[in-house]
C-alpha cells in the first residue's frame, strides 16, 4: 500500500518558496491520487483458491481490472492513508491561504513597490501624445502572487479528488457520500479518538 508524503513543515518560508509548496503537492498527488487505479489493484488478494488451468480456457465475463474489492480493505486504505494525503494537503493549502491574507512584514519588494508607486503619483503624462503612458502597473505583492497560486492549488485539488473518489467508488462500491462529506466525516472521528 502506497504511503502519503509527510506533511512538511508550516513556515511562512514553505509557501513563499511556491517550487517547494507545489513539489509537495505534486508528489502527494503523485503516491496516492495519480497512481489510485495501481493502489486500489494492490488492495486485491491475488488469489483465494490455488490457480485452475480451465479458467483460461473460457473468457471471463469480468475484467480483471474491474474487480470489487474487500470493502474492509478500502476502508482501511482511505482511512490511513487516502485521507491522511488529503488532509496533509489540505493542512498546507489552508495554512498558505492564512499567510497569503496576513500582512508581509518581510516582503522583501514592497519598498522597490512603494518607490515605484512614488514615481508613478509623481509623474506628468500628456495623454494626447501618448495614450498609453498614463497606464501603471504596479508590481503584485508576493502576498497576492500567493494568494493566487493557493486558488489555483485548490481547484486543482478538488479536479484530483473527484477523480480519485469516482474510482473509488466504482471499485470499492463506496455509498453515494461526496468525497468532502467522507473526509468530512473521518476529520470528525480522527477529533474524537483525541
Amino acid at each position: 500500500m502506497s504511503q502519503s508524503s509527510p506533511r512538511p513543515e508550516l513556515t511562512p518560508q514553505l509557501c513563499f518558496s511556491t517550487t517547494a509548496l507545489r513539489d509537495f503537492l505534486r508528489l502527494s498527488r503523485a503516491s496516492i491520487d495519480d497512481s489510485i487505479t495501481q493502489n486500489l489493484n494492490a488492495l486485491i488478494t491475488p488469489s483465494r483458491a490455488g490457480f485452475d488451468p480451465r479458467s483460461t480456457s473460457t473468457r471471463q465475463s469480468r475484467p480483471v481490472g474491474k474487480q470489487q474489492i474487500d470493502p474492509r480493505s478500502c476502508q482501511t486504505f482511505k482511512e490511513n492513508v487516502l485521507f491522511q494525503s488529503w488532509q496533509a494537503r489540505s493542512d498546507v493549502l489552508n495554512y498558505c491561504a492564512s499567510v497569503a491574507t496576513s500582512p508581509d512584514p518581510d516582503d522583501p519588494e514592497s519598498v522597490i513597490r512603494e518607490i515605484e508607486s512614488l514615481h508613478e503619483r509623481e509623474r506628468v503624462v500628456d495623454e494626447r501624445l501618448d495614450p498609453y503612458s498614463g497606464r501603471f502597473f504596479p508590481r503584485e505583492a508576493r502576498t497576492e502572487s500567493l494568494a493566487a497560486l493557493i486558488r489555483n492549488e485548490r481547484g486543482v485539488e478538488t479536479i484530483v479528488r473527484a477523480r480519485t473518489w469516482n474510482l473509488i467508488g466504482e471499485r470499492c462500491g463506496t455509498s453515494g457520500e461526496s468525497s468532502e462529506d467522507a473526509l468530512s466525516r473521518w476529520r470528525r472521528s480522527q477529533d474524537a479518538q483525541r
